[in-house]
């Protein structure tokens, strides 16, 4: 990998990570567009696999004690479901054209903003969420396979159900681990992880160990409607760029 795409990756990686650990979320969402416009979906979703691993741990411990919260009774059926989606997307991912996925991940992200900015107070019931739980997570996990982002499917569904912030942070950092721990085999299985993904991945760990802290302690500290509006602000614009292939 280059130079240039090297400091792209630490750069995107960072802003990622302290969105991550401000909000639960924001890693992929943020490296995979950059990363994937300068190196390709394939390996851009290869080189994150193993950051998305390690940080989606360290969030899941960090944030543990939230497990005994109210509305995460969800979980079980939107992993099982996502497993089965992983599947299904690694496949589109091996099969179908990569600027088709890209312009398709575009419009994904496009339409994320598009409803977070329309609806962003809506909730769910948690009668609803452990019914739609199972099909929400096929259709998270197969976006994530095929894109490397579930955060539209996903993370729209978890932010629905209306939980306490240490809940959400926790079952968005659930729901990336059990996804990429399935992934990850997956791409090897399919044929399409290379050898030298594992070390630039491990490379982009760098970065995430020493933002995520710092995102952490300003999560706890600054309003998190200034960090989803700059989250939704990129997003956009990589939502718009991929859409339109610059």
């Amino acid at each position: 990998m280059e130079l240039q795409t090297l400091l792209l990756l630490t750069l995107a990686l960072g802003a990622g990570a302290i969105a991550k650990g401000a909000t639960g979320l924001g890693l992929p969402l943020i490296a995979l567009p950059l990363l994937a416009a300068s190196v390709g979906l394939q390996q851009a979703i290869g080189v994150i696999m193993i950051p998305i691993i390690l940080s989606n741990v360290y969030q899941v411990w960090t944030y543990r004690d939230a497990r005994a919260l109210p509305g995460l009774a969800f979980l079980p059926r939107f992993l099982l479901g996502g497993a089965v989606g992983i599947v299904l997307g690694t496949w589109a991912l091996d099969s179908l054209p990569e600027r088709m996925l890209e312009m398709g991940l575009g419009a994904m992200l496009l339409s994320y903003v598009a409803l977070r900015l329309a609806r962003p107070e809506f909730a769910l019931s948690a009668v609803i969420a452990r019914r739609m739980s199972a099909p929400v997570g096929l259709a998270a996990g197969t976006l994530m396979g095929a894109t490397g982002i579930a955060a539209p499917i996903g993370v729209t569904f978890i932010h629905a159900l209306g939980l306490e912030r240490r809940a959400s942070v926790l079952a968005v950092s659930v729901m990336f681990l059990g996804f990429a721990s399935v992934q990850f085999p997956a791409l090897i299985f399919a044929g399409i992880y290379q050898p030298e993904w594992v070390w630039q991945g491990l490379f982009a760990c760098l970065p995430i160990m020493l933002f995520m802290p710092v995102g952490d302690w300003l999560g706890r500290r600054a309003s998190p409607k200034l960090f989803d509006r700059l989250i939704l602000v990129f997003l956009c614009v990589a939502g718009i760029g991929m859409a339109l292939g610059f």
